[in-house]
């Protein structure tokens, strides 16, 4: 096909298509979440105080009824990003994994996407709307020691997103 690109043969291209930088493993933190916290706010405030730019983390346990997850765009999107959000009618089993890197004020941010199940049913999406702990949340944060990563606002959508310095 004209235009198209081989990855499996031909992975010289790909270093032209995406921004990368190296970062390397610091601290590793285990936290215990308690019923009735909400997961972006416990995760970002524990990173301020410890001194955490950039990070990965990855989270298990129990999410509560009136937790709000972002499941996509409104779509069709005409003009601003409307998000779309599903609100937990009960207790969810949860797993997720997310990165925190600090914007240009020196605040971290967590991105993390997640998913919940209850009853053979699932729903995936952000948890920065506000995912509500219930009972126990366990969550690992893996410090990345990186100076070239940053979380700026694209004019374009309004988001924080990700830059590589």
């Amino acid at each position: 096909m004209t235009g198209s690109v081989d990855f499996w043969t031909n992975t010289a291209n790909i270093v032209d298509i995406m921004d990368q930088v190296e970062a390397r493993v610091g601290r590793t933190f285990v936290l215990r979440l308690h019923g009735g916290e909400i997961l972006h706010e416990v995760i970002e405030s524990f990173s301020l105080q410890s001194g955490i730019r950039s990070a990965k983390v990855t989270a298990v346990g129990g999410v509560d009824k009136g937790s709000k997850l972002t499941v996509g765009p409104k779509y069709p999107m005409e003009g601003s990003i409307e998000p779309l959000i599903f609100i937990l009618d009960a207790p969810r089993e949860f797993t997720g994994v997310g990165t925190v890197f600090s914007d240009e004020n020196g605040k971290p941010l967590l991105h993390m996407h997640g998913s919940c199940g209850r009853g053979g049913n699932s729903a995936t999406g952000c948890v920065r709307s506000g995912m509500i702990v219930w009972l126990v949340m366990e969550v690992v944060i893996t410090e990345m020691l990186c100076d070239s990563a940053v979380r700026k606002i694209d004019p374009n959508t309004g988001f924080s997103l990700l830059t590589l310095l």
